[in-house]
This record gives C-alpha cells, structure tokens and sequence, in this order.
C-alpha cells in the first residue's frame, strides 16, 4: 500500500526531494516520509481555508499565523520564571575548583578507568588531604601538576554538565559521583566560591518574554498539528505530527 493523505497519494519523487534535508535525523528516510505527509496535511488545511501564498512555505507560514494563536506574555508570567530560577539570572559567581580527569584511550578503556576512578574517589571521601597527590599521579589533564588546581572559574567556561556540576557545590565540598563529560571521567571539587548577584528583572524582561513566548508558540503548534494529524486520513505510514522540523 502506497502513502496518502485524504485520498492524495505522495509521490515516491516528493519523499527522495525532502530526503537530503533530514541527513542528520537518526532516521533520514522515516523523517522524510513524515515531514512529506505533514506538509500534506497543512497544505490541505490550507486549501480548505482558502489560505493563499506565493509558494508552498508561505502558505504553510500563513495557515499557522491565522490558526495559531498565542496569547502574549505579561510581566507577572515573566516575573514567577525569573523568580522560580535564581541561579540563571545570576553574575559574578566564581568557583575555586580542582578535579582530576581520567581520559579515556584507546589503551584505558572506559569500565576499567571507571573502575580505577571510583577507588580514586573512594580513597578521597575518606582521605581529602591527598587530592593534590592523587592529582599529579593520575589526572590526564595539565592541571594535574598543578595537584589539579583549575583556578577560578566563572559560569559558562567549562562544558555544561561540569559547569552544572560544580556550581551546585558547596564550599570545600567534594563530588560524591564521578562525572563524565566528552573529555572523561572526573573528580571535582568546590574549594572557594564567590557569590555574585541576581541581575536585575529589568535587564531581562525582554529575553524572558521571548523564551515564553517560544515556548508557548511551540505548545500550540504542537497541539495544533495533533488535531489536524488526529483528524486526517493518513494510509500507509503512523505519524506523530509533533515530530516534525517543521515545528522546531
């Protein structure tokens, strides 16, 4: 059985031209196939409504501005986000931070360093005093010689899930799980923190509303997109309109 949308057959052509625009999805050929429904279905919706374009994108663009609607954001919603995530809207913190990093190799496979990372760690809950000399005999990052000092550290210099890590520290506090990050396996510690201050609510408003505003723009395409998926007779293939690019 071939694919179609409301009796509309999709052309084998239309799949193999959408194909190279989903090169990086997982599954380039099931993207494809699902962007070129989708797109269908809109342009349906678009006929049935008499919407009008110069070319197919401007049509779709046209349906969602007059179906898709968004209420604007205000200054209390902006004001409950910019509350409800202090640490976001934060400048000036700095950490004082150590670690040791165990990279992997072709040599040092990753279960065995996890291994050897872990009794490394273990050994420092219960011994703190020895980080520098564990420092200088097993990190695989320069600052090892320096007993894995990484000096001060502001947010958003290191790779994000080390970044996250060690802000959430506390003074003199030692992670008690390893972390992993593109370069290895790492133990990290909070030695001095300078607290900075909350920008003020003023400097981002605007920002604020915009990433509301994003946020409530996807919902709605995302439900509008459903209904209209919901209620069209697709043959051939299972989609999940929320899926796709076009919403992204």
């Amino acid at each position: 059985m071939g694919i179609a949308v409301n009796g509309v057959d999709i052309d084998d052509s239309v799949i193999a031209a959408e194909l190279p625009h989903q090169a990086k999805a997982d599954n380039p050929l099931r993207q494809a196939v699902h962007e070129a429904v989708l797109r269908q279905v809109l342009l349906q919706e678009a006929d049935r409504l008499g919407i009008a374009g110069s070319d197919e994108d401007e049509r779709i663009e046209n349906l969602f501005a007059q179906e898709v609607v968004v209420p604007e954001v205000d200054e209390a919603s902006s004001l409950r986000y910019y509350q409800s995530q202090p640490q976001r809207f934060r400048s000036g913190d700095l950490v004082e931070a150590r670690h040791i990093l165990f990279q992997v190799t072709p040599a040092a496979p990753l279960e065995l360093l996890r291994q050897t990372a872990e009794l490394i760690l273990a050994e420092l809950q219960a011994r703190p005093e020895r980080f520098e000399e564990l420092a200088r005999q097993y990190s695989n990052c320069p600052s090892g010689a320096l007993g894995g000092s990484l000096g001060q550290l502001a947010r958003g210099q290191c790779v994000p899930e080390f970044d996250e890590l060690l802000f959430r520290l506390q003074q003199g506090e030692l992670a008690g799980r390893l972390l992993e990050t593109r370069f290895g396996l790492h133990i990290v510690q909070a030695q001095r923190r300078v607290e900075g201050a909350m920008v003020p609510f003023a400097a981002v408003q605007a920002q604020i509303a915009d990433e509301l505003s994003r946020q409530s723009w996807q919902r709605a395409l995302h439900q509008y997109l459903h209904i209209l998926v919901g209620r069209a007779d697709i043959q051939g293939v299972e989609l999940d309109g929320a899926q796709s690019p076009l919403v992204q």
